[in-house]
């Protein structure tokens, strides 16, 4: 079942805030745009699971603060299902902030990460405490 993608529900639109859960500084986000998005005239771009988007920090340090920087989805709350029958659903909206080659700036990522984002962005792994 490792080599099969999971096809996760697009939970998050353009302007969804999430929480930002490395030691970056960032505290609050929002979703400006999802990188490699192909959608549908008049429809929002929407992200889920494992998605690169880019977005803008509207709570945390000031040095950070206002910044557009990238980003990886690493939870939702909208349920998913996995290729094994599955279903997976976290308590809240997350992401970790990375770089355009999808390395985290962080060193520490609080709480669990999807394996979705962690099969799609090996990086993510080694700063995570718990991938579910």
């Amino acid at each position: 079942m490792k080599g099969i993608r999971a096809k996760v529900t697009r939970a998050l639109p353009a302007g969804a805030r999430l929480e930002c859960v490395d030691n970056t500084g960032a505290k609050v986000l929002q979703i400006i745009a999802v990188k490699g998005y192909r959608g549908v005239k008049n429809r929002y771009p929407s992200a889920g699971v494992g998605d690169m988007v880019v977005i803008t920090v509207k709570k945390g340090r000031p040095e950070i603060k206002k910044q557009i920087l990238k980003a990886v989805i690493v939870r939702q709350r909208k349920e998913y299902r996995r290729p094994s029958g599955l279903r997976v659903k976290f308590e809240d909206n997350a992401a970790v902030i990375v770089d355009d080659k999808g390395m985290p700036k962080g060193s520490e990522i609080r709480g669990p990460v999807a394996r979705e984002a962690v099969e799609r962005f090996s990086a993510i792994a080694s700063a995570a405490t718990i991938i579910v």
